[in-house]
């Protein structure tokens, strides 16, 4: 829903009544994840994408028919059928696309949900995509972390209790998916489906030393939906000028910087790091930090330099007292063998790495390697 949140509440806030279809299932090569949107708006508007082109059309129809009768359809899509002119995927997929209608009426809680959204806070949408009584279909329920209110119901308070527990632990990881319960919130039934969308803060990057290649990191870095800062200890280059996509620039000395968000609990797994200073006055001691014990496990601690500045800065580490295991987590040199030479194609290779390293990819060409082309994780 957050792809086309800004189009959807705007028409909920006119009163207006759409469709809303959302991947809640995907299947062998499905082109989208779970929680991608389309919407069929109130004249006719198609916005957003659930296969990105594949079953459109279908969907599209189908969400004209819910808007007239209000029911919510869970509808499976797989591989097309070319002699018969299916509707279908052709790559080889499947997903399941949950069309729903959206109005004040059906949705009254929606407009707290992109409050919360907006201002960064973390929140998930329940919503019972199946179950053995079609009426009970389309409820919706508002999920926030430990100690803050909940919202709507998904019937019972049995079946709210069980998802309120399963969804925060979703939302602190910042997971999307679809969970089966019994008709009443019984975790090992079977017959009732819930999907839970997660919208969690955007994820971190970390940039560090206030470079022309960290400019172009911070830009890649923008572009693929993290929350960019910029931190180096020299007032004199680490200005916003330098670095117009990072959502902020930090003046400070990377290794206490660090600590102090560390203590704020402000990391998260989700968080990347990149350091790109290949100093070892501002390197190591950052490092040490990052890879240490008190710092949470991040997604991606990458460090530029040559081959000779990482053996001198792994023998520097090593002194310092890391350990193998946690030496193990740096990805250094930093990046994808792209053959990159400026700061742009140098961005590029960082940001394939980290991608690879989210989704188990093992960066080679497509064309030079056989299976399935999404992984799933």
């Amino acid at each position: 829903m957050r792809d086309v949140l800004e189009e959807l509440v705007a028409w909920w806030q006119a009163g207006e009544s759409v469709a809303l279809g959302t991947v809640v299932g995907t299947w062998k090569s499905a082109p989208r994840q779970p929680g991608a949107s389309m919407l069929v708006g109130p004249g006719g508007e198609a916005v957003g994408s659930v296969s990105g082109g594949c079953v459109e059309g279908a969907v599209y129809q189908l969400g004209e028919e819910v808007i007239a009768s209000g029911s919510p359809v869970l509808q499976r899509y797989g591989i097309s059928d070319d002699e018969a002119m299916g509707v279908g995927l052709t790559c080889g997929g499947i997903l399941d696309v949950f069309v729903e209608r959206i109005s004040p009426e059906d949705f009254p809680e929606l407009g707290e949900v992109v409050a919360d959204i907006e201002a960064g806070r973390p929140v998930a949408v329940a919503t019972v995509t199946a179950h053995p009584d079609p009426t009970e279909v389309g409820r919706h329920l508002v999920v926030r972390p430990e100690g803050e209110p909940t919202a709507g119901s998904l019937g019972t308070d049995r079946l709210d209790d069980t998802v309120v527990d399963d969804a925060r632990g979703m939302l602190a990881q910042g997971r999307t998916a679809t969970l089966e319960y019994g008709p009443e919130g019984q975790r090992r039934g079977e017959g009732m489906r819930v999907f839970i969308a997660s919208y969690a803060p955007r994820p971190r990057m970390l940039v560090f030393g206030a470079i022309d290649f960290a400019a172009a990191v911070a830009r890649v870095g923008s572009f693929l939906g993290y929350r960019v800062t910029v931190c180096d200890a020299r007032p004199v280059f680490a200005t916003h000028s330098r670095f117009p996509d990072a959502d902020e620039v930090i003046v400070k000395w990377p290794h206490k910087y660090v600590e102090e968000q560390v203590a704020q609990g402000a990391l998260d797994p989700r968080t990347v790091a990149c350091v790109l200073t290949h100093d070892p006055k501002f390197d190591v001691p950052l490092l040490e930090v990052l890879l240490g014990d008190d710092a949470p496990e991040l997604a991606y601690v990458g460090a530029m330099g040559s081959r000779r500045t990482h053996d001198d800065r792994l023998a520097r580490l090593r002194e310092s007292g890391l350990t193998g295991e946690q030496l193990s987590r740096l990805r250094s040199p930093i990046g994808l063998d792209l053959g990159a030479r400026t700061p742009e194609e140098t961005a590029v290779s960082v940001a394939a790495e980290i991608i690879a390293l989210r989704w188990g990819g093992l960066g080679d060409p497509l064309s030079e390697t056989e299976g399935a082309i999404h992984r799933h994780g």
